[in-house]
């Protein structure tokens, strides 16, 4: 599991966020770095755009996956079997260039005493998409907010994703597709019910 906590904030990442006039200002040095000039009329209110799309592109800093969960509700059922969620769609960021990557992630769970609406497992999602990210990392998180809140008996996420950093610089490979799995609990000891995940997923 990554070392950050699954819910980190501005005030734990950083020790001074930037006023928004300095994040304007640091936009106008990268497009004048890259050689035009950010004072020209098409490039003029650049720096407010990104600044706003920056604001979109990560508010996952400000929001709590693990309270997303917190209004899950007692099964009275005591339904056992997987939960699945499949196709959820997200746009993240890589760190490494702040370059966007986007796909699909498929997330399962085995209920112990607690279920959450669907759509909060969703949120999960993309709380953490929402964020500076590893792939690798972000399935990790995922999965480890969800067997906290949960306290599930077992998690299940697999994500795919094609990355704008491999298909516009680098090797510049458009179709490539990153596969990545966390399986805790249950599923990471039993190798019948991963199969029964993948079958789900795949079918």
């Amino acid at each position: 599991m990554t070392n950050l906590p699954l819910s980190p904030n501005i005030a734990t990442l950083s020790p001074r966020r930037p006023s928004r006039a300095e994040a304007e200002e640091a936009v106008r040095t990268l497009i004048a770095w890259s050689g035009d000039n950010p004072a020209r009329p098409g490039l003029e209110k650049t720096p407010q755009r990104v600044a706003d799309a920056f604001g979109e592109y990560f508010a996952g800093y400000g929001l709590d996956a693990l309270a997303e969960l917190g209004s899950s509700f007692e099964e009275s059922s005591v339904y056992t079997d997987m939960v699945l969620l499949k196709d959820i769609s997200f746009e993240s960021h890589c760190e490494h260039h702040i370059a966007p990557f986007f796909g699909t992630a498929h997330v399962a769970y085995i209920p112990s005493t607690r279920v959450a609406g669907l759509s909060r497992i969703a949120r999960v999602v993309d709380i953490f998409a929402r964020r500076l990210q590893t792939q690798e990392a972000l399935t990790n998180q995922i999965a480890g907010a969800i067997e906290e809140g949960l306290h599930a008996k077992g998690v299940a996420v697999m994500m795919s994703a094609r990355h704008h950093c491999m298909a516009a610089r680098s090797v510049h490979q458009t179709r490539v597709a990153t596969v990545t799995f966390r399986f805790l609990g249950e599923f990471e000891r039993d190798a019948a019910l991963r199969d029964r995940f993948m079958a789900a997923v795949r079918g």
